[in-house]
Order: structure tokens, then C-alpha cells, then sequence
């Protein structure tokens, strides 16, 4: 644990209950001496020597007991701690007042009245500069010298790197050693964080990591943007460095910043970093103490919408599914149990209308996320009666059921691609923006949808496609070189979908903002270039249904975001049930599929009481 020679330190450092008492002794005994000669300009009266003999083990003594009191002597503290500081000066106060108190008490004055006042904060400066002088000599030898480890240079010098570098520098186990720190911000050029100094900006990483005999980047910033690990990632890995990041804010349960969470840069730090602000209270006033309802509770978006959730404190969060393993799966996520016992866990498929009805009659949930659908795009071209049953008819049914039995909130969960649609995935989501629109109108539910993009880590997203690729060596296979796609991690995704849900209005589509577009060919060189092994990348050409750019908001929506600055508010045009219940399932697909064209595109009729259909 220590170099060579430290074997004096590690003996004191064993022996702190013993040593550390009586060097604040000793300092007392040297400060009243000091201040009696100070106070006397170094010439002593005759018999001055006596009082100050009788004056420092009284000194000592009352240190000791008062410091063992104070729990100065348990090892509670660090050397040089503010804690440690705050609990030394209360003892030595607490020293010098009795001690001043009691010298005109013990017969003739022992000292001057002054010496006890001079002494004490001689005394702190002694004890002070020991500690502090120890914990340096302490840290010295721990420090890590370098050989065989990690030569690290580290962006960002701020309070994240405040942290990792002297628990680097204090870990002689440690597989890093900090070299230089890098910096935009001007104020921060001359900063050093114990003797790590700031070199540059990020521009001169290149010239760092040479001078510097650098091979890894740390980007020492949690709150730090996709784009920006993105910028950093591209020219570190050019010059051939490996990259670590510190996770992101949201990953951190506390502020504690330190050697264990140092990890590899993941796709959702290169895509899905984005600074989320939510308004809690808001959020709690409609799920705290509630009945909430997760329909595709199993799935990526719905299970992260449970756990989120579950964190506002519903009075019952009852989780829908037609997958039990994925059930188990949210169940134990949360729970830490998956013993599938618990009436929160229901096992119904959507389209099961019966099931569902008697499921909200009995249950009444006062809010209700609708996540479940159908999404793969290429399976639904082929496909599209199954769109049409999941996606339309099952949330007709849903919204209808919602409305009689007097849910008071109900959130689609929608996608960008029924932003301009094109594909069945597409048309079918659409419609389903447009149908809550209409049931917006019926009775006292608030029904609305939440629009987003490509959800980074979801089952079959184009990231976990890429990462299983090169894990069986390539090669990757991207449609075309200029397409791009909108990503949010599942996370920050969900927390703008529950916040959605708090600021929407009746019959609002609700656009979370995703940052930038991504250019999906730059993210697949970016993760073969950081692969150990060559990794080709092959251009497949667009799919049927496919758009070489997606967008959020369709033609002739407009951009606006009254509440929160990555939420926009979007009308949806209302869609006669009726039109969706006249769709042939049993059509061919060159029939069909124009059928569901057309409705996205269909103008808004008067609204119909869908009661008296029959629906």
C-alpha cells in the first residue's frame, strides 16, 4: 500500500490514539512557553519558570480530555478535515477559556493574563500545521507513482474532478494516475487540484495527451452533453486513446464522485445526454397517493414508466402486460422480489376488450399510461392487420373504456414516426393520436399523446442491433449513409413523459424535444473505431416504409412550448371511432394500408357520441 520508507508513517498513522493526543499536549506546553517569552520580549522575571511548570500540564491535561470528549482522538476525522478542523478549534477554545479562567485562581498568578490567549492560538497553529503536515506526508506515500497504470487526462475541472483526482491520487491501487486536466472555462486555466494542473482547453487534446504521455481521457463532467462526450470521444479516439466518462447527473444517486464510478463511454453517453428539469410538485399533485395504470408495463418505455412512478408514492401502481416474463422483470426491478403474487401484476392482452373493461370497472385507476403497442417497422409493413388490432382498435377500445369508467387522466404513449407518416407503424400510431383527440371530448377524461423518437437500450433499437453486431465481430449494417434519427435515453425519455402528462391539455399531442438529429453512419463508425476488432460497416439501403430523416412535428404543426422548455404543444385533429371500426383486417395489405393513409389525413368531423355505436 505504501512506497518504500513510509514504514515511520504507517506505525503513526496505527498509533493515531496515542500519538495525536500527545503531540496537541506537547503543543500546548510549546505555545504557553512561546507566549510567555513573547510576552516578556524573551526575558524572563525571576521565578517566571515556576508558574509557567504549573500552568502547561494543566494546559495538557484539560486538551486531552476536553479533545477526547470532542472525539478528537477516536479517528472519527481525516487529517486536515474541515470536520476535524471545526472539533480542534472548540477544544482549544474551550482549553484557553478554563485555562485563563483558573491561572488567577491558583494562589498567586501562575502566568500573565495574556499568555493564555497568545497560547491558544499559537497552540491552533501548532496542531493545525501537524495534521495537515501529516496528512501530505500520508498522501505522498500513497500516492500512486505511475508504472503500469493509466496515464489519465482529465476534461473538466470542476467539482466532479475536485473529487476523482485525490481519491486517484490517494489510491496506490488504482489502475489510474491523473497526469492534466483540460478546460473550457478561461477562469480555470491557472487551477491545479493537487498538482494536477490545468493545461488547455479542448482544442489541445491532442497536444496534452502527447506531452503528457497520455493513452486515457476521462471527461470528469456528469452533467456533460452527448454532443460534447461525442466531440471528445472522436478526437481522443484519433490519436488513439481509450475514453472513460463519470456517469451522468441522473445516474448519480448522491454527490459522492469517486474511483468506482469511472466506467467506459456507453451509446447513451453519445447520443442520450440531455439536462432534464421537472417540476416534482406537479408531477406529485396527479400520482402521489393515485391509482395508476401502466398498460405494456413489460416493455422498455413502460417499465421505466413504472419505476419512475413508483417513486412518487401511487396509491396502487398496477402494471398490464400479455408477457408474464416481462412482468417478473419490472416486478423485480422495483420490488427487488419477483415472486408474481402481488395484484398489481395483471396479465391481460389489450385486446382482450372483456377483460380490459372489467379490469377498469374493477380496479378504477385514476391515470393511465398507455405504452403498449406494436412497433418493429419492417415486421409491420408485412404485417399491417396486427398494427391495426394493437395499435388502433386496442387503444379505441382502451380510450372508450377509460372515458365511461371516469379515468381522470389518459397519456398515450405515440412515436415521431406518426409525425408525416409513412409506414404502417406510422399510420397506425397516428390514428391513435387522433382518437384520443376525439375521447378528449367525451365526458371528464383528459386524454392526450406523448410524441418521441428512437429510445436508446429499447428492445430492437438500432444501438443494441449495432453493439450485438460488432460483439460477434461485424460487420455493421447501417441502410444508408445520410440517415439520421432522433435519441433520448429510456430515462430522460420517461421523465419528460410524465411530466407531459402534467402540462398537457385535453386533445394535445405533446413533442418531447430530443436534442439534434444523429447521423446513425457516424454513430457506427464511432463504435467500430472503438472496438478491439475491425469492424466493416455495410450500407443496406432504406426499407419499405422507411424515412431517410425523421421528424417530430408534421406539417402544419407548430412549434410551441408554453410550460416547459422541451415539451411542445401540438392540436390533434379528432378521428371519428366510427372511420377506424370501418377498417377490413381481413383486407389485403395494397387495401388496406391506403385505407389507414387516408384516415391520418382525413379531415376532423363533428365529434359522434361513440356510445350509441356500440363501441
Amino acid at each position: 500500500m505504501y512506497r518504500d520508507g513510509s514504514g515511520i508513517w504507517h506505525l503513526l498513522d496505527r498509533r493515531r490514539t496515542i500519538v495525536q493526543p500527545a503531540a496537541d499536549a506537547f503543543a500546548w506546553a510549546l505555545a504557553l512557553t512561546l507566549a510567555t517569552l513573547l510576552r516578556y520580549d524573551l526575558h524572563l522575571p525571576a521565578g517566571s519558570w515556576r508558574g509557567v511548570a504549573t500552568a502547561v500540564p494543566l494546559a495538557m491535561a484539560v486538551q486531552v480530555a476536553v479533545g477526547s470528549a470532542a472525539g478528537l482522538y477516536t479517528g472519527r476525522w481525516r487529517f486536515g478535515s474541515f470536520d476535524e478542523v471545526f472539533s480542534l478549534v472548540r477544544a482549544i477554545g474551550i482549553t484557553t477559556c478554563l485555562v485563563f479562567v483558573v491561572n488567577p485562581l491558583l494562589g498567586n498568578q501562575l502566568i500573565p493574563r495574556s499568555v493564555p490567549l497568545a497560547g491558544g492560538v499559537i497552540a491552533l497553529v501548532l496542531m493545525a500545521g501537524t495534521r495537515y503536515a501529516w496528512r501530505l506526508a500520508l498522501e505522498h506515500r500513497r500516492r500512486p507513482d505511475g508504472e503500469g497504470r493509466q496515464r489519465l487526462l482529465v476534461f473538466g475541472a470542476g467539482d466532479a474532478a475536485a473529487r476523482v483526482i485525490p481519491a486517484l491520487l490517494r489510491d496506490n491501487t488504482t489502475e489510474y494516475v491523473p497526469v492534466a486536466l483540460l478546460d473550457d472555462d478561461p477562469a480555470k486555466r491557472k487551477l491545479s487540484i493537487m498538482g494536477v494542473k490545468v493545461v488547455g482547453n479542448r482544442s489541445a487534446l491532442k497536444e496534452a495527451a502527447a506531452a503528457y504521455d497520455a493513452d486515457t481521457l476521462l471527461i470528469a463532467m456528469p452533467s456533460a452533453s452527448s454532443a460534447l462526450v461525442t466531440e471528445l470521444t472522436e478526437v481522443a479516439t484519433e490519436v488513439g486513446m481509450k475514453v472513460k466518462v463519470l456517469p451522468s447527473l441522473r445516474e448519480l444517486f448522491d454527490d459522492t464522485v469517486g474511483v468506482e464510478e469511472i466506467r467506459d463511454v456507453t451509446a447513451a453517453d453519445l447520443l442520450g445526454r440531455h439536462e432534464i428539469k421537472t417540476d416534482v410538485d406537479v408531477i406529485a399533485g396527479y400520482l402521489t397517493g393515485r391509482t395508476v395504470l401502466v398498460t405494456g408495463a413489460g416493455g422498455s418505455i413502460g417499465s421505466e414508466l413504472c419505476r419512475q412512478i413508483y417513486g412518487f408514492a401511487p396509491k396502487e401502481l398496477i402494471m398490464v402486460d400479455r408477457d408474464e416474463s416481462s412482468l417478473h422483470g419490472v416486478q423485480l426491478s422495483i420490488e427487488g422480489r419477483a415472486l408474481l403474487d402481488s395484484p398489481d401484476l395483471v396479465l391481460v392482452d389489450l385486446r382482450d376488450t372483456p377483460s380490459v373493461r372489467r379490469l377498469l370497472e374493477e380496479r378504477r385507476p385514476d391515470v393511465i399510461f398507455h405504452a403498449a403497442a406494436l412497433k418493429h417497422l419492417p415486421l409491420l409493413e408485412r404485417h399491417p392487420a396486427e398494427a391495426l388490432k394493437s395499435n388502433v382498435w386496442a387503444t379505441l377500445d382502451l380510450l372508450q373504456a377509460a372515458v365511461d369508467t371516469g379515468v381522470e387522466r389518459f397519456v398515450n404513449i405515440s412515436t415521431d414516426k406518426a409525425a408525416d407518416p409513412c409506414s404502417v407503424l406510422g399510420y397506425t400510431k397516428r390514428i391513435a393520436e387522433r382518437l384520443t383527440a376525439h375521447f378528449a371530448t367525451e365526458g371528464d377524461t383528459n386524454c392526450l399523446s406523448v410524441r418521441f423518437g428512437n429510445v436508446i437500450g429499447s428492445r430492437g433499437s438500432v444501438l443494441t442491433a449495432f453493439q450485438s453486431q460488432i460483439e460477434r465481430g461485424g460487420p455493421i449494417t447501417v441502410t444508408d449513409p445520410d440517415v439520421t434519427r432522433y435519441f433520448m435515453t429510456v430515462e430522460e425519455a420517461v421523465e419528460l413523459v410524465i411530466q407531459a402528462g402534467a402540462i398537457g391539455s385535453p386533445g394535445e399531442v405533446l413533442v418531447l424535444d430530443m436534442g439534434d438529429p444523429v447521423k446513425i453512419a457516424d454513430v457506427a463508425n464511432l463504435l467500430a473505431a472503438r472496438s478491439e476488432r475491425h469492424i466493416t460497416i455495410d450500407y443496406t439501403g432504406l426499407r419499405a416504409g422507411e424515412k431517410l430523416h425523421e421528424v417530430l412535428l408534421g406539417a402544419g404543426e407548430v412549434d410551441c412550448r408554453p410550460v416547459h422548455p422541451l415539451i411542445s404543444h401540438v392540436a390533434a385533429p379528432p378521428l371519428d371511432p366510427g372511420a377506424a371500426r370501418d377498417i377490413d383486417a381481413s383486407a389485403p395489405a395494397d387495401r388496406m394500408v391506403p385505407w389507414m393513409r387516408a384516415l391520418c389525413r382525413q379531415a376532423s368531423r363533428p365529434a359522434v357520441d361513440s356510445r350509441r355505436r356500440g363501441l
